[in-house]
This record gives structure tokens, C-alpha cells and sequence, in this order.
């Protein structure tokens, strides 16, 4: 058995065991929910196919046993299809009387994980709801680590190689090894989540849970229960003890997004876990001892909300041990190309849908754009592209209007612009397409009168080296974006400096 195997049988073990019990005979579902105590299990009990879904769409259980003939039919088969649906990694077990075998064998057949025969023997109850419960965590556990496979540079989903990556793909290969805690800064769609997951996944507790949570998601109360978890009875709807994130993130890491917007109450029990170790859920007095890594991310200031009084100067202190940035996408724009085509490629298999590639002009409209949004945005936008186009070609046309809306002076034709400087590198007379421009600073369209009194060789010069500088020096991306072949740039700017390598 592999390391990662038995860590995970131990994970398995020491975590809680959540059951969900539903049966049309409140005193039996009892019976059923009173005897898994005995093995520690958590249960919730209910006696309708209704209450059953609402609780299974509500939150996640470990295994459901359901009684197969519910309400005088066969709902206990309808609500293993819910499970199955909704949360694959659940075990269902079935109870039946003799007359229900057929029923629970094609239940078998459907996923049920195995059938109890009524009246049940209490002791095979707790063992094959212990061994459900293994296997249900286990299946999570695994598909977990699948999600975080490494990929470029060994950091899942870290996808770049402009220097303001590296950058931070070095700190990373810093950080992670450690159990340092870190505040991950960087604005809106910068992947933040994507950086705390690869720092997890390159960590030594890569194999126990990465949990995430948005502070700014949730109200006080809520945020405080998701947390630290809460016991049966803290407040209105609290139907039994529930664990919160720091306790199913055992050994993990657990991720806070947008920390800057925690409520003050709350900062004050994040600062005091972070100091002792400890939390203490809603409604209990009891601490509880947790060990895991702590990686907060934000959008705002922490420094200016530590100085209008909105966060709590040891608090921050206390989650920014180390600091990372990430660079907005405008500050990275070489790494557009191959962003673009990695979300392109995702979405054309997504969507079953051929392209066969992506004209200059648009390129040209995507490299000039601003990104306010960021990596999200660029992900959002390659999507609508392929969902779109029909021809099997991205073009101007499949751009959505908020990159369109950016650039007003393009409305003159571009087969108008193009019709005396089309690129004809057969003769060797020209080298590019002025089909559209890479820059203001070269903006053919809308400022034509300033390019009088250049030569052609100095325009062309000109608008090579602005391309260059727009594509972070890609040269494969700059002959793209000008229409041209690698080695006709090549050459080109061998002719311009001839000291060029």
C-alpha cells in the first residue's frame, strides 16, 4: 500500500461520519440513528422522500440509508438516483423486508453500496454503514487529489512563462514546501484560489483536504458556524452538531478568500485559533485542537483597512508571515497566447465543437485590451467565443461587445486599411498586414496623417518592434498578430539589426 493510500485510510478514520437516515416509521429511523451513535456517527434523521431531498441538496453526507419501500412505493430507488446525481461520492445503503429482495438487487444494480433485510441485525447495521462511510470518504479523498494533478512547472493550472510569472512561480516553489502561513494579494481574477491550491499541492499535506471559503459570502452568523462548526441547539435550524472548515480541513490547508471582508467579531476567533491552535464551535464551551495551514487571500488594502479601524492590526500581521502578489493580466500580457489557447482548447473539447484557429485581427483586439477583469475574464471570454462561432473560425465577429465596445476606431474597414499594404510574401515587397494595429501608438485607422513623411521600411520597422514589445518579445505570437510567417520575421529582423540572434 502506497503512502498516499494509507494516509488516506488514516484521514478515512479520524474524520466524522455524517448519515443521513430516512425511513416512514419515525420510531425505527430512531432505532437506526440511536445505534451509529454507538460508532460515533452523526445522523439526521427524516420520514419523507421530500424532507430526504431537501436535506441531500442542502449538504453533503458520507452514506444515506434509506428505507427501499418509502410512503408505500419504491422511493428509497428514487432518492439513490438524487444521491448518485448529486453527489456521486455518497454511499447508499438500502433496508428492505423479504418482500422487497427484487427491489434492493436492482438497487444494487443502480449504485447502492448493499442492502440490510428487516428486522435489522443492529451489528451488521454499524459494520457495513462503517465500511460505507470508508469508502464514501475515500472516493472524495481521490477525487480530490485528481483535481490537483500538477501540471506546468509542477503547479496545477499555473499557466506562464512571462517574467512576471516566473517571478512568482519561483516564490511559490519557496513557499509551499514550508507551513508557513501566507496572504495571497492580487486583484479580481487573478487566480487566487488557483495559487493557494497549488501551494497546497506542492506542500507535505497534499494528500489531506484543501478547503476554501468566501468570507465575503456569508453573514456573521454563518460565516462563524462554517468556520469553527456549531453543536445542536446554538441557534434557530441547528438540528445537530455540525464540524465547520478548520475541522474538516484536518491536516489540510484551508483557504479564506476575500479575508479583508471578515466581520470584526470574527477576525477576533480567527486571531485567537491562529495564536492557540484551537477553536471552539458555536454554542459549546469545549475547544478542540486543530492543525492546519492557514492561506488567506485578498482584494482590498489590508494596510488601509488596518488604519480606518475596518481590520485588526494582529490579525494581519498574524495571516501575512508571507506575502504573495499575483500580477494583474495587463501586467503579464506576453502570457495571453498561451492562455487563450489553453482555454480555447478546454472549451472547444467542453463544447464538441471544431476550430481551427483564430484570425490576426482578433488576436490583435485581444492583446490590446485592457483586462480589467483578468485571467477570469479572458477564461470568460475565450468560452463565449467557442460557443458562438459557427464558421469554425474565431474572428472579430465572435468577440463579445465588451472587447468591441473598447475599440471604437476600428470601424473603418480593415479590407479598406489593408488594400495597398496587404502582405505578399511571395514577392518579398511586404512583410505585414496593416489589418488593424497592435498599439495606440501605431493606430492606422485613426491617425493616418502622423504616419506621413516615414519611409515604408521605417513604418514597417516601427510596427515590428511594437508588436515585439506588445507580445513580450513572442516572436512565434508576433508573426500571428502580423500575419506573416515565423521565418519572414525572422529575416526581417535580421534586415533591421543585423546583430540579431
Amino acid at each position: 500500500m502506497s503512502q498516499a493510500t494509507d494516509t488516506a485510510y488514516q484521514e478515512a478514520e479520524d474524520s466524522v461520519l455524517e448519515v443521513l437516515v430516512i425511513d416512514d416509521e419515525p420510531a425505527h429511523a430512531e432505532v437506526v440513528a440511536s445505534s451509529l451513535e454507538r460508532i460515533g456517527a452523526q445522523s439526521v434523521v427524516v420520514h419523507s422522500q421530500k424532507e430526504a431531498i431537501e436535506k441531500i441538496n442542502e449538504r453533503f453526507f458520507d452514506v444515506v440509508v434509506t428505507d427501499l419501500m418509502l410512503e408505500q412505493n419504491d422511493g428509497g430507488l428514487q432518492i439513490l438516483k438524487v444521491v448518485k446525481q448529486r453527489t456521486p461520492e455518497t454511499e447508499v445503503i438500502v433496508m428492505t423486508a423479504y418482500s422487497g429482495i427484487e427491489t434492493a438487487v436492482e438497487a444494487m444494480r443502480q449504485g447502492a453500496f448493499n442492502y440490510l433485510q428487516k428486522p435489522l441485525d443492529v451489528k451488521q447495521l454499524r459494520t457495513i454503514v462503517e465500511k460505507a462511510g470508508q469508502s464514501a470518504k475515500l472516493r472524495r479523498i481521490n477525487r480530490q487529489l485528481k483535481e490537483r494533478l500538477d501540471e506546468k512547472f509542477g503547479f496545477d493550472g499555473v499557466i506562464g512563462n512571462s517574467p512576471a510569472m516566473l517571478k512568482v512561480i519561483e516564490r511559490l516553489k519557496r513557499i509551499a514546501p514550508t507551513d508557513a502561513t501566507v496572504l495571497i494579494l492580487g486583484d479580481t481574477g487573478t487566480g487566487k484560489e488557483l495559487f493557494a491550491q497549488a501551494l497546497h499541492q506542492n506542500s507535505p499535506r497534499k494528500n489531506k483536504p484543501f478547503v476554501a471559503l468566501n468570507c465575503a459570502a456569508l453573514s456573521e452568523n454563518i460565516l462563524e458556524s462554517e468556520l469553527f462548526g456549531h453543536v445542536k441547539g446554538a441557534f434557530t435550524d441547528a438540528s445537530s452538531d455540525r464540524v465547520g472548515k478548520f475541522e474538516y480541513a484536518a491536516g489540510g490547508t484551508l483557504f479564506l478568500d476575500e479575508v479583508g471582508d471578515m466581520p470584526m467579531q470574527t477576525q477576533i476567533k480567527l486571531l485567537r485559533v491562529l495564536e492557540n491552535g484551537e477553536i471552539t464551535r458555536v454554542g459549546s464551551n469545549n475547544t478542540i485542537k486543530v492543525n492546519v495551514r492557514l492561506i488567506s487571500a485578498t482584494n482590498r488594502n489590508l494596510e488601509d483597512s488596518v488604519e480606518n479601524g475596518s481590520f485588526r492590526r494582529d490579525l494581519y500581521h498574524r495571516l501575512k508571515v508571507v506575502t504573495l502578489r499575483l500580477p494583474s493580466l495587463k501586467e503579464r500580457n506576453s502570457d495571453i497566447p498561451v492562455l487563450l489557447d489553453h482555454f480555447l482548447k478546454n472549451f472547444t473539447k467542453k463544447y464538441n465543437k471544431k476550430i481551427k484557429g483564430i484570425t490576426p485581427n482578433a488576436r490583435r483586439k485581444l492583446f490590446s485590451y485592457s483586462w480589467p477583469g483578468n485571467v477570469r475574464q479572458l477564461k470568460n471570454i475565450a468560452e463565449s467565443m467557442v460557443v458562438v462561432d459557427f464558421d469554425e473560425l474565431l474572428d472579430v465577429d465572435d468577440l463579445p461587445d465588451e472587447i468591441l465596445e473598447a475599440f471604437p476606431s476600428s470601424a473603418i474597414s480593415d479590407n479598406k486599411v489593408a488594400s495597398s499594404t496587404e502582405s505578399n510574401e511571395s514577392s518579398g515587397s511586404q512583410v505585414f498586414s496593416t489589418k488593424g494595429s497592435p498599439s495606440d501608438i501605431l493606430n492606422i485607422s485613426s491617425n493616418l496623417t502622423s504616419l506621413v513623411g516615414h519611409s515604408l521600411d521605417d513604418l514597417e520597422r516601427r510596427f515590428i518592434q511594437e508588436t515585439l514589445h506588445v507580445t513580450g518579445g513572442n516572436r512565434e505570437e508576433a508573426a500571428k498578430l502580423l500575419g506573416i510567417g515565423e521565418r519572414t520575421l525572422y529575416r526581417r529582423l535580421k534586415e533591421i539589426n543585423p546583430d540579431e540572434k
